[in-house]
């Protein structure tokens, strides 16, 4: 039975989402193709009618998350982005959020495809953070965004590593209030 185009890339799609998410939440060698494919609703084999590889497939998910809507997304200030951010939600959900703090210790020895997403998704980040951080200047501007940016990432990691609950708060609070929020 041949398969529409509008079905292919609906398909397509779903694993995308199942790949994503299943990603970070198990890493990369947590989760298997056959793992993805079944969460899609797809058979394994379909697999390799859209994807050469599981790396390929790695660096397509990265793209999917950090690049849903292109560009032109509107200027969040650094306060209002770490509100959500640096939450409790956000970090007890992993499989739904940032694929930075879920997979960057992974990503770090990941295909360069996957690698090159992932710096494009930096930079848009800080390009974004940058029009709205306090600075004099375009270069004070740009430094305080990736400071803020980083500690964000750095803080939602250590928070989930942090086997003391007390702790975990207490460095998604602090991270957030050292931020101004």
């Amino acid at each position: 039975m041949k398969v529409s185009r509008d079905q292919v890339a609906e398909n397509r799609q779903r694993i995308l989402d199942a790949a994503a998410q299943l990603f970070r939440e198990r890493g990369f060698e947590g989760v298997t193709v056959a793992q993805i494919m079944k969460a899609a609703g797809l058979t394994h084999g379909a697999f390799y009618g859209h994807f050469a590889s599981k790396d390929e497939l790695i660096a397509q998910a990265f793209a999917h998350v950090l690049c849903p809507g292109g560009e032109g997304a509107p200027a969040v200030g650094i306060a209002d982005y770490a509100e959500g951010y640096l939450s409790a939600g956000h970090r007890d959900r992993p499989g739904a959020g940032c694929l930075f703090a879920a997979l960057g210790t992974e990503a770090v020895r990941g295909a360069a495809p996957a690698r090159h997403t992932l710096t494009q998704a930096i930079e848009r980040r800080i390009e974004d953070f940058s029009r709205t951080a306090p600075g004099e200047t375009p270069e004070a501007r740009r430094r305080a965004a990736i400071a803020s940016w980083s500690a964000m990432v750095g803080a939602v990691v250590l928070s989930r590593i942090a086997d003391d609950p007390a702790l975990s708060d207490e460095l998604l609070a602090e991270t957030k209030a050292w931020l101004g929020g």
